[in-house]
C-alpha cells in the first residue's frame, strides 16, 4: 500500500491533536464539535475516533522517543494489506475492522516516513510545547513548530538568558 501525501498529513494533523493552550494542554478530539469537523476533515468515520485517538497517543510517545515501536503491535493484529494486480504493477489495499482504519492508516504513514524519511518526522524543540513538525527542509535542521511562535519564544528565552549571564558576569 503506497502511503501518500493525504495519509502523512493525517498523521501530522493527529499527532497535533493535543496543543498547549494558554499554558494548558488541550485534547482537540475530546470535544464533540471539533472531534466532528476533524473526522469530516480526514475523511475518518465517528466509530474510528476510539481507536484513532488510543493510536495518537502511543504514536505521539514512539515519535518522541519514549516507548518504542512495538507498542504499536496491539493496533496492528488484525490488519491485512491485500495485493491486487495492475497494469504497471502491484496495488496494496488494507483491509482492516472499520473501526482501527483511521489508526492503521496513521500508523502506516508514521512507518512509511520512518523509512524513507528517518529523523524528519519529530516533536518541536520547544519544551513548552506539544506540537510535532515534519522538516522538509534540505539540511533537516528545523526545530519548531513555527517559527514564528515556538522559534521566536525560543530564541527570546536564550537573548535574555544570554543578557541576564553577561549581567551577572559584568557585577563580578
Amino acid at each position: 500500500m503506497e502511503v501518500g501525501r493525504h495519509d502523512e498529513v493525517l498523521l501530522l494533523d493527529l499527532l497535533n491533536t493535543t496543543p498547549v493552550v494558554d499554558g494548558r494542554q488541550r485534547d482537540v478530539l475530546a470535544d464533540p464539535l471539533q472531534a466532528r469537523a476533524w473526522l469530516l476533515k480526514h475523511e475518518v468515520a465517528e466509530a474510528e475516533l476510539a481507536e484513532l485517538v488510543g493510536a495518537r497517543n502511543v504514536l505521539q510517545a514512539v515519535v518522541r522517543g519514549t516507548e518504542t515501536a512495538t507498542v504499536l503491535e496491539p493496533f496492528l493484529e488484525e490488519a491485512v494489506l491485500r495485493a491486487h494486480a495492475a497494469q504497471h504493477g502491484l496495488n496494496w489495499e488494507l483491509d482492516a475492522d472499520g473501526a482501527r482504519r483511521g489508526a492503521l492508516r496513521a500508523i502506516l504513514a508514521w512507518d512509511a516516513l520512518r523509512a524513507t524519511s528517518p529523523g524528519r518526522l519529530r516533536a518541536c524543540a520547544n519544551p513548552d510545547c506539544r506540537l510535532f513538525l515534519m522538516d522538509r527542509s534540505k539540511p533537516n535542521t528545523a526545530r519548531w513548530c513555527s517559527m514564528a511562535t515556538c522559534g521566536n519564544r525560543m530564541k527570546a528565552r536564550r537573548h535574555h538568558q544570554r543578557a541576564r549571564t553577561a549581567k551577572t558576569d559584568e557585577q563580578s
